[in-house]
């Protein structure tokens, strides 16, 4: 008995060590929908990383994913707390500054924040978040700001398709 409890003890840990792992550390996550086309797509598979993830490393253009509702949504960091957003001629401009977007996406209509929280700037703890194929993102055109703690963790790589594996860029 001792000796198969012996030879079982480097599965348990095993088993507990990935556990751990994927419930605080880094888990995968599926892309589910189009919205963040043609950054992501459809069935890609991610690596999510939670530790460490929190409001003094959240920085604007982050993949993130999002708890809302039931669900986990993937989307891009926006706005920041304390910043005034909105959108003219399908152009960012963050406290009435242009601001450059380094990624591909689809137009956005013109939009500000007052229209979106009724707010002039994001409050403390809340982020302003979009998708990249903006015509059909749910994001916080539709769902509000995102608070800090429905951030699950940022996107970090791309592992599934084989093809394209490797880090995800903002």
């Amino acid at each position: 008995m001792k000796k198969f409890i012996r030879e079982l003890v480097p599965y348990v840990i095993i088993i507990v060590v990935v556990i751990l792992l994927r419930t605080f550390i880094i888990t995968p996550v599926i892309v589910s929908g189009d919205s963040m086309i043609p950054t992501l797509h459809n069935g890609e598979a991610l690596l999510v990383r939670k530790i460490a993830y929190d409001a003094h490393a959240i920085e604007r253009f982050d993949i993130v994913i999002i708890k809302e509702n039931n669900d986990e949504i993937i989307k891009r960091i926006i706005g920041l707390p304390g910043e005034h957003i909105s959108y003219k001629n399908n152009k960012l401009y963050v406290n009435d500054e242009l601001v450059k977007e380094n990624f591909s996406f689809r137009d956005t209509e013109d939009f500000n924040l007052e229209e979106l929280c009724n707010c002039s700037t994001i409050p403390d703890r809340s982020y302003l978040v979009l998708g990249d194929n903006r015509p059909i993102s749910k994001d916080s055109r539709n769902i509000g700001l995102v608070k800090e703690e429905d951030i699950v963790g940022k996107a970090i790589y791309r592992i599934w398709p084989l093809s394209k594996f490797g880090t995800i860029y903002n």
